[in-house]
């Protein structure tokens, strides 16, 4: 999808692909770069790495871990099988009213999958915090535990405090598409800036969900190869929690009136 996005941008003119493939192809590749992929990817680390870090025998639920997997490959391959029938056009963010305005088959697919994506995110965060907390060998107080254990910690703060507030949005949207309401169509009232603050709710400190497991990881790593322990460790572990919390506060972002 990148490689035909790129080669279609050579030039102004749409040789390559239609424009309203185009922007399918923009679509389906930023959700599936997010969504499917850097998001997912951090968790499979996690899922393989802590119970080994902490001397757990498992993660604290295991069923609701199996659920939580399974609920990724329904979704990706739906998502990706909508480009066969009405692939959704408005951008991996989906503002209205331009969401409003195309495909209703594709734009409900790209909801219903990132509901199923955010639920399987929310149950792992869940997994990730109580295995964290409660199933530490006894040796193991919090200020001695990896560092890759506090960064996801604080990535699972991040997905328990932001992915509801975006399953909110996408339900309202759905609502808007598929009944006729209008929390966010400006033709009925709505305000499509309320639709952008509760999606960037999420998706600014989805930033920090994306890169938080890779700065626990590079700290676990680097230490092994230099040989020489970690200088700052509380320091380190800590600034993963002002980072959480620093990401998830929406008071710096410019509001629109």
């Amino acid at each position: 999808m990148a490689d035909v996005i790129r080669t279609e941008l050579r030039t102004p003119a749409s040789d390559v692909v239609s424009p309203e493939l185009y922007n399918q192809l923009l679509t389906l590749h930023g959700t599936i770069m997010i969504f499917l992929w850097i998001i997912p990817a951090g968790a499979g680390l996690a899922n393989y790495l802590i119970p080994l870090m902490i001397g757990a025998r498992d993660m604290a639920f295991p069923k609701m871990n199996a659920l939580a997997f399974w609920m990724l490959p329904p979704a990706g391959v739906l998502l990706a099988l909508s480009i066969l029938v009405d692939a959704p056009q408005a951008g991996w963010t989906s503002y209205p009213p331009l969401s409003l305005m195309t495909g209703k088959v594709g734009e409900g697919i790209w909801i219903f999958s990132l509901l199923v994506l955010g639920t399987s995110s929310i149950l792992g965060a869940i997994n990730f915090f109580t295995t964290i907390i409660k199933m530490r060998v006894p040796s193991m107080d919090l200020n001695s535990m990896p560092l890759f254990c506090w960064s996801m910690l604080a990535t699972s703060a991040l997905i328990l405090i932001g992915t509801p507030v975006l399953a909110g949005a996408l339900i309202l949207l759905a609502f808007d598409l598929l009944v006729g309401t209008a929390f966010f169509n400006p033709t009925g009232g709505g305000d499509p800036v309320v639709y952008q603050h509760m999606f960037w709710f999420y998706s600014h400190p989805a930033v920090y969900i994306m890169i938080l497991p890779l700065f626990g990881a590079i700290s676990e790593i680097i230490p092994v190869h230099a040989r020489k322990p970690i200088f700052g460790y509380l320091a380190i572990a800590y600034s993963s929690l002002a980072i959480s919390f620093l990401g998830s506060n929406r008071l710096g972002t410019p509001h629109v009136h």
